[in-house]
């Protein structure tokens, strides 16, 4: 390793070591489940509205947005983009107020438990479903995330991909199993900030490298297609090809995904007052909006860099290491270089920290409180309960260890499967839960399981015929799973009397 090299790996030592650190102090804040996974509800709104993007980001900000943005141009990426950041400020309008003050009411602390509690599910089928389907989506999503920092470190710093790997993993484990959600809420507002210093870094020293704001504008303008909302950059045939308006509507539909994500959910729920949540909305949409923009202008700018012989052209996947080709340049420069481009390194583990963290959290709850207590009805002491809580992180994380075990694992394909998966099961299911009062508990269970059911068969069989069919699975699964709640719903008995009027007291705030 030569100096630059040793001196990044000394910075992101330090950050690691720093998000032990927290892991240690919350450790001693956590009496029962309900503060190791919620918090006890005392999150405020700076770091309710930064952990709960940052959880939500993973490492596609920092490496998937750019790497798509140098391929092909603005249009896919900013489609995506707008999707996400209209998702986001809906789910914050909608949903945040009225699942934390609902889950109050119903003292509940898992998203499995708010269902099973809304709808007085006695036989305990929403707790398990709802557990099963959490199971199945995080657990390769987590393995990701884990792969991701391998891949990273490996690439980086000609370290072994399974040791790196199974470091970082130990690391997010650390401070997980130790301070629970508070300290995962606490590192990844910190990591929400490390973000958005490595992006600015990286926009100031590129357009710098590249020649100057002109120079990128010229250069991008020279490609056919790449500064088109309709049409994308074909580097293979040197063209532009059309993005059509199924396409749009399709990548559009990725915000659809926010009104199911698990870990973005708890953080409404966990927040101290639901009066912060406005403030919450504006902080996290502003943010979404301009790290997301940033990110895409990171890509355009990125093949002026190219163009300039101060970046290799990147093919494929290798696209995606176009944050990392930056941060080693800058390292070149000098000391204060060297921490700049440490931060942006450590700005890609601190997305998919960030989301790891988080997605351990969702994971344990629903095996240790859903399951376990929900399910099979096993009584734990306090002190048994915490033990439980964090033996469960420790064999979740496990088992996405071996998964993660191949070098050669997608990271991208799994966070687009999972993404469509939430957003399906659980996404109509809290829409109806919150605003729809004649929805019951059939209905919720049979959208659950349409909607689970047909991101495989639209994924695996659907979407693989093309053309028309050739959509986002999230979308046509959505659609299913709230017809089959509506229905389902009407056709079978209306919920009970406590139900409807607990309902309108939370409607009215009483």
């Amino acid at each position: 390793m030569n100096e630059s090299t040793i001196g990044i790996l000394i910075v992101i030592g330090l950050y690691l070591m720093m998000m032990l650190v927290i892991g240690f102090i919350y450790s001693k804040k956590n009496d029962d489940a309900n503060d190791f996974y919620l918090g006890g509800r005392r999150l405020g709104p700076f770091v309710t509205a930064m952990s709960a993007e940052a959880s939500d980001m993973s490492s596609w900000l920092l490496m998937g947005l750019p790497g798509l943005a140098y391929l092909t141009g603005i249009c896919d990426a900013a489609w995506t983009a707008i999707g996400l950041a209209i998702g986001t400020y809906l789910n914050w309008l909608l949903v945040a107020k009225r699942l934390r003050r609902y889950s109050v009411k119903t003292n509940s602390i898992t998203l499995p438990d708010f269902f099973s509690d809304r709808y007085r599910d006695k036989s305990r089928i929403i707790l398990t479903v709802s557990a099963v389907f959490i199971v199945v989506f995080f657990v390769p999503y987590t393995a990701s995330g884990f792969a991701a920092c391998g891949k990273l470190f490996s690439s980086l710093f000609g370290i072994d991909y399974t040791t790196a790997m199974i470091i970082s993993a130990v690391v997010i484990v650390g401070y997980t199993a130790l301070g629970g959600f508070l300290a995962a809420s606490t590192t990844d507002f910190i990591q929400s900030i490390v973000m958005t210093v490595a992006l600015f870094i990286v926009v100031l020293f590129s357009v710098n490298v590249a020649g100057g704001w002109d120079v990128v504008m010229n250069n991008a303008k020279e490609l056919p297609g790449f500064l088109s909302m309709t049409s994308i950059h074909n580097a293979e045939t040197g063209g532009a090809d059309s993005y059509g308006i199924i396409t749009i509507i399709s990548t559009l539909a990725w915000g659809l995904g926010y009104f199911g994500m698990p870990h973005v959910l708890l953080r409404f729920m966990a927040t101290k007052d639901e009066k912060n949540i406005k403030t919450s909305r504006r902080i996290a949409s502003v943010w979404v909006v301009i790290s997301m923009g940033v990110a895409i202008l990171i890509g355009v700018i990125g093949y002026s860099m190219t163009k300039a012989g101060a970046v290799e052209a990147l093919e494929g996947s290798a696209s995606e290491t176009l944050i990392i080709k930056i941060a080693q340049l800058l390292s070149q420069n000098g000391f204060i270089a060297i921490i700049g481009a440490g931060l942006i390194i450590a700005g890609i583990l601190a997305c998919t920290m960030s989301t790891a963290d988080s997605q351990l959290l969702a994971a344990s709850s629903s095996i240790s409180e859903n399951v376990l207590k929900g399910v099979f009805k096993i009584n734990l002491s306090k002190k048994a309960t915490m033990i439980i809580a964090r033996a469960t992180v420790i064999a979740i994380a496990a088992v996405a260890v071996v998964i993660a075990w191949d070098p050669n694992s997608s990271v991208f394909s799994i966070v687009s499967f999972a993404w469509a998966g939430f957003g399906a099961v659980f996404g109509p299911v809290m829409l109806c839960a919150l605003f729809w009062k004649r929805s019951n508990k059939y209905g919720i269970i049979a959208g659950m399981v349409t909607g689970g059911v047909t991101i495989f068969v639209w994924k695996y069989v659907v979407r693989p015929l093309g053309g028309v069919w050739n959509i986002y699975e999230l979308l046509p699964a959505f659609i299913v799973a709230l017809v089959f709640i509506v229905v389902v719903s009407m056709l079978t008995p209306a919920p009970e009397k406590e139900i409807t009027e607990e309902f309108e007291a939370v409607k009215a705030n009483r």
